[in-house]
């Protein structure tokens, strides 16, 4: 008898009806068990009271032109102890850092020329590990985020001034007062001198007396 031909048994392996898995009931324990690592950002201690998708670049000196620094979330982060407040910002998908520095009384932000979804400013950036002056431009995908974003730098940038204000002004304020206290201390201690200075002379000029007295 003839055997089948390799095509034909194919055929029929692939008609036939597939066999249905038995389910033993047995549990399979993973070899290695993970545990959960709790990741430190940094930002446990801070307030977001911005977030905006976004892209940024910063201006090439050496090349003359802007380059992309990365595109992802920017945000604002008041400190919940100090108040201050610092602009951060991450790649979406690295989650490296493109922007890191404080948002200072001394900043101002500005609409890029010929793009209202744009703007740009100055700042002392952290993001490489060390201070750089850097100009960076940010890209919003709305007109709206983009107003969002300036109007909000604008008044962290002014809050920052009541406090250094208030500060310098409490400091000069316990100056005077220190003045006041030690002048006052002064004025005491010469008064108890005065004093002092004359009992001393009455006291002399009493016992001159005295002493004029018996001789008579």
């Amino acid at each position: 008898m003839a055997s089948k031909e390799p095509d034909q048994e194919h055929r029929e392996d692939e008609d036939a009806a597939p066999a249905e898995e038995e389910d033993t009931g047995a549990q399979i324990a993973p070899i290695i068990k993970l545990e959960e690592v709790a990741v430190s950002t940094g930002e446990e201690n801070e307030d977001p009271i911005l977030d905006l998708k976004s892209k940024l670049y910063r201006f090439d000196k050496e090349g003359n032109q802007w380059k992309e620094r990365g595109a992802g979330t920017v945000k604002l982060l008041k400190h919940k102890e100090t108040g201050k407040v610092r602009l951060v910002m991450r790649q979406s998908k690295t989650l490296k850092i493109c922007a890191n520095h404080l948002v200072l009384p001394t900043m101002t932000v500005q609409e890029h020329a010929g793009n209202d979804k744009s703007c740009l400013w100055h700042a002392s950036d952290y993001a490489d590990g060390e201070l750089k002056d850097e100009l960076f431009c940010i890209r919003f995908a709305s007109v709206e985020n983009c107003k969002t974003f300036m109007q909000k730098f604008q008044e962290v940038a002014e809050s920052q001034k009541p406090k250094e204000e208030n500060k310098d002004a409490s400091a000069a304020a316990g100056l005077l007062e220190k003045l006041s206290v030690d002048e006052k201390k002064t004025e005491d201690k010469a008064g108890e001198e005065k004093k002092e200075t004359e009992a001393t002379e009455k006291a002399d000029s009493e016992k001159k007396d005295g002493e004029a007295a018996s001789s008579t």
